[in-house]
């Protein structure tokens, strides 16, 4: 099978990447400038939010898989409307290219809680992509996973920069809301061969899955699952909501300041699947990698 992976040569992209060119499948990884690839891989450059761009390297490719997205921990360069124009727009353009290159296969790597009526506006716009893909006339799976961690990735990082950001230079850790919101992380390498898997078998097709690690943890506990394995001592004090509202919409005004009230906000709801999906491709959550194995800590 011939695949495209937009934003391919991204944290889960670069995993995506090369277990599909190690299952035999020509590989291209789509990305905005020329960069490494995995052995096997060819590399096609492009921009999703234009779409003259990303024709030639769409067309005629059995299958894309859009794994292009801006996080949601950190407000983005130029703003919330990026969101829009990247998760929205880039996800339009993806599936005209793929509608009109002769695509067969499209797999979307959304986010839980995505509803074109949310709250933020990652999850407004990641909701809205969703609807672009149920309406095309491509066989579509959508995934809509909790955060994912790994070797590359933000999630560990991001506890890390909370303290920086609330707190620099002592050894108390102010965590919104006392870190009581919660995420059911998924290892990396646990979430990409559920993506193969959609590419490959019929009985994915027209499925949405909610997916999550084995643990439902909040972020105290992440936090200090972080900490322990760096054998660093910190003292977690909450925060309270009203006054991390205050600090991230002021902050937030200043350049530089890498968060904002929509991170605020996101800091309201949980991450977690209400009846992980993980079942419907034949594994057992009990056997993925938890966060504090990865860490060391178990």
């Amino acid at each position: 099978m011939k695949v495209l992976v937009a934003g391919g040569t991204g944290f889960i992209g670069s995993y995506l990447c090369r277990a599909l060119a190690d299952g035999g499948h020509e590989v291209t990884a789509l990305s905005r400038s020329a960069s490494d690839t995995p052995e096997g891989v060819d590399a096609a450059v492009g921009d999703v939010t234009d779409y003259d761009s990303i024709v030639d390297a769409v067309d005629g490719q059995d299958a894309v898989v859009n794994l292009v997205a801006l996080s949601p921990l950190f407000e983005p360069k130029g703003g919330n409307v990026m969101h829009d124009r990247i998760h929205r727009g880039g996800t339009e353009n993806l599936v005209r290219a793929a509608e009109e290159g002769g695509v067969d296969r499209f797999v979307q790597l959304s986010a839980l809680g995505a509803d074109p009526n949310g709250t933020t506006a990652y999850i407004r716009a990641k909701g809205e992509a969703e609807a672009i893909v149920r309406e095309s006339d491509l066989d579509w799976t959508i995934f809509r996973p909790s955060v994912v961690f790994g070797d590359g990735g933000e999630f560990v990082s991001f506890t890390k920069r909370l303290k920086g950001m609330f707190a620099p230079g002592v050894p108390l850790y102010p965590l919104p809301g006392g870190g009581k919101t919660r995420f059911q992380p998924i290892h990396v390498e646990d979430l990409v061969p559920l993506l193969v898997a959609a590419l490959e078998a019929d009985e994915h097709v027209g499925e949405t899955y909610e997916i999550g690690g084995p643990e439902r943890l909040t972020l105290r506990q992440v936090t200090d699952l972080v900490y322990e394995a760096e054998k660093r001592g910190v003292t977690i004090v909450p925060l309270p909501m009203p006054l991390a509202k205050i600090g991230l919409s002021v902050l937030g005004a200043v350049p530089g300041f890498p968060m904002g009230p929509d991170q605020y906000r996101s800091l309201q709801f949980d991450n977690t699947t209400a009846d992980n999906d993980i079942d419907a491709f034949g594994v057992d959550a009990a056997e993925l990698t938890t966060l504090s194995g990865y860490l060391g800590v178990e």
